[in-house]
């Protein structure tokens, strides 16, 4: 089936030809039908399926067909979403699709001046994207009527229970409208979260895209034993033979992202930081600078992972290995989307093998060692502003290869 062939204003089918969008998804094939009827849909989906765009083409085109017929401009939809990040990519991708159209879709997050926000409402908005917090504090002084808000979506719902939203999404669905469309979207479900969907959706369609193997088929990702303190060279390695790639490193903390830009900059590496500390006109530079190529390195916390969603990154490197096994689906998924490949290195010291133990655990398979010969190992360390003999970029292809020939198998 492709997008032609759905009941969909043609502005939008156009927007998605020049989008490069040509056949739908999993998750945009079953979720599309169901919301344009107006059902309630309970979907549980990994971030990288496309289910951004699963509602976001029936909304805006429910929407426009409104507008064609009405000349009221009330918030007709309303997005809740956990991080400012995810946030920013979702009024984009909305913006993409509703070219063209009457329908306009205005951003609002925390951390930032609300004054500026409240002049785009007072100017008339059709769909609302926003961080729980932020709307409920412009709900409460009287910015935002929600009173005519026909659909709801709740995107990221386990994440944003992860951040304790909880209570600021309970207060603010009270005051939404009883016979509204509500989509709820999950990464994850367990018994708070279907605590949650179940008390806000109304006999939903439930739509659940589980791939055998947690990791997208368009990403080869693989384990090297490093040691912690020699993670620095490891990464400059990598940096280096890959000059004109994209690379984004996730680390554990936001102290442990200065350090490590820091040591980029001793190295002669450009790299710049993205975490909670950071103020929001510096995270979006820093995401836009990233986007269009100024930038090659970002270094990123566990905060912006589902944020972050950049076409083309080339590389995903876990300096540190996450904590929570999940985590490690979501970083990796930043890489290889939609058709493009990727790949993703994980450095593993020592002191982290049980944090690797339960990664592999959690995929139900081993990850692919890079085995690195001891004499190149020490090469890399003493000689790191040299030419060196370790060819970590032959190194992945050979993974790469080996991988690809495992798929064929299992196919």
């Amino acid at each position: 089936m492709k997008f032609d062939d759905y009941s969909i204003a043609f502005e939008i089918k156009r927007n998605l030809s020049k989008m490069g969008f040509k056949r739908p998804t999993d998750i945009q094939f079953r979720a599309i039908p169901s919301i344009l009827k107006g059902e309630d849909v309970l979907a549980i989906a990994q971030t990288g399926t496309g289910k951004t765009a699963a509602f976001a083409i029936p909304v805006v085109s429910m929407i426009h067909d409104i507008k064609q017929r009405s000349r009221t401009s009330p918030i007709r939809c309303v997005v809740m979403v956990p991080t400012r990040e995810l946030a920013l990519q979702i009024t984009e991708v909305f913006d993409q699709i509703a070219r063209h159209t009457r329908v306009k879709a205005v951003c609002l997050v925390g951390g930032v001046a609300q004054e500026p926000q409240i002049e785009r409402l007072n100017d008339g908005v059709d769909i609302l994207i926003a961080t729980p917090g932020r709307m409920f504090d412009l709900t409460s002084q009287g910015h935002i009527d929600l009173s005519r808000v026909e659909i709801l979506i709740l995107d990221e719902a386990d994440q944003m229970l992860a951040l304790g939203f909880y209570k600021d999404i309970e207060d603010v669905i009270k005051k939404f409208r009883r016979n509204r469309q509500t989509l709820f979207f999950s990464a994850t479900i367990d018994d708070t979260i279907k605590k949650l969907a179940y008390s806000i959706v109304h006999t939903p369609i439930r739509i659940e895209i589980a791939p055998k193997d947690r990791v997208s088929k368009n990403i080869t990702h693989s384990v090297a034993h490093i040691e912690m303190d020699d993670k620095r060279f490891f990464l400059e390695r990598i940096i280096k033979q890959n000059p004109e790639k994209k690379i984004l490193v996730f680390v554990r903390t936001k102290v442990r992202a200065e350090r490590v830009a820091a040591a980029l900059a001793r190295m002669e590496i450009d790299s710049q930081t993205i975490h909670g500390d950071k103020e929001q006109t510096d995270r979006l530079k820093t995401m836009q600078d990233f986007k269009k190529g100024r930038t090659r390195v970002m270094i990123a916390t566990d905060v912006s992972a589902r944020g972050i969603d950049i076409p083309e990154v080339d590389f995903v490197i876990n300096y540190d290995l996450p904590e929570e096994t999940e985590k490690y689906v979501h970083r990796v998924g930043r890489t290889g989307r939609g058709v493009h490949k990727g790949r993703a290195v994980s450095f593993s010291s020592q002191e982290e093998q049980p944090l690797l133990e339960a990664i592999e655990d959690f995929l139900g398979y081993k990850i692919t060692v890079l085995d690195i010969p001891k004499e190149d190992y020490e090469q890399t360390i003493d000689l790191t502003q040299d030419n060196v003999t370790v060819d970590l970029k032959g190194l992945m292809q050979e993974v790469e290869a080996f991988e690809n020939r495992k798929k064929k198998k299992r196919k």
